[in-house]
């Protein structure tokens, strides 16, 4: 599969060389894209430097904003799948094929990295853990399918996944629990992984205290929205993965191009 590495960054400029160095040291078949959220820091000509290629939003627009500016550059450079992680050294590149594995069999749109299969190098805090707990019982009630870690944002995502995401179906935020709901409504098929999650090489975790809340609010109401939407969502799984061109071939819809991910057209 042609592959693409997305690497979504806000201000991890003593990371993101890291980063890159052990991506880039382990010789895979794919290309590497960092986005840049609108770093106040030197992430990303840091990132140009280690011979990234690199998107640059004007300003910080929130993790989902700059995955799916990562997932349009995809789409629109027709790559058939496509990896994420963290710029801040928490995800270990060498489970990477592991993740893309199930994708390549056809046994999964998204092939989800579970550290609670695997293994997570650092403590969580008890309010994280308990979140984690209650949210995964309701992805798997929802979908079906026991879930062990709904907030792990280490994911290996197919090429109908990707078009799925750009027509407005993700989250500008924290695309978790309710995004995996979504995706189970809509057809789509995912599959958990085992993986390693680190400690941050440097810095400081987004979810402090006060995010964390927010969070926790969020992710309830957008659940309830998710369920909602279920009759929609299973009636429109036939649209969901874009508009067919006069030759056949899936091309993505033209309400993507009006998202703030137009930035990705003009990566470097």
């Amino acid at each position: 599969m042609k592959t693409l590495l997305i690497v979504p960054a806000h201000n991890e400029a003593e990371n993101i060389g890291g980063v890159i160095s052990e991506i880039t040291s382990l010789n895979l078949p794919a290309d590497l894209l960092v986005v840049d959220d609108g770093s106040s820091d030197e992430t990303a000509a840091l990132a140009e430097r280690r011979g990234a290629r690199v998107a640059r939003l004007p300003f910080n627009l929130g993790y989902g904003a700059a995955v799916q500016t990562g997932l349009l550059y995809a789409v629109l450079h027709g790559y058939d799948a496509c990896v994420l992680i963290d710029g801040d050294g928490q995800h270990d590149p060498s489970h990477i094929s592991e993740l893309l594995a199930p994708l390549e069999r056809g046994e999964a749109d998204l092939a989800l990295g579970s550290r609670f299969l695997g293994r997570a190098d650092y403590s969580i805090p008890l309010g994280r853990r308990l979140g984690m707990i209650v949210f995964s019982k309701l992805v798997s009630l929802f979908t079906h399918q026991h879930i062990t870690d709904p907030t792990s944002g280490f994911q290996a995502i197919g090429g109908s996944l990707m078009k799925f995401f750009v027509n407005d179906n993700y989250p500008y935020d924290f695309p978790d629990a309710d995004t995996l709901i979504r995706l189970y409504f809509a057809g789509f098929k995912i599959k958990e992984i085992p993986v390693t999650i680190r400690p941050r090489l440097h810095g400081e975790s987004m979810h402090g205290p006060a995010r964390s809340l927010y969070y926790v609010y969020k992710m309830f109401f957008s659940i309830f929205i998710a369920l909602t939407q279920r009759r929609m969502l299973i009636q429109e799984e036939t649209n969901a993965f874009g508009d067919k061109s006069d030759d056949g071939a899936i091309e993505p819809n033209s309400a993507a191009d009006n998202s703030p991910t137009r930035a990705a057209k003009t990566a470097r």
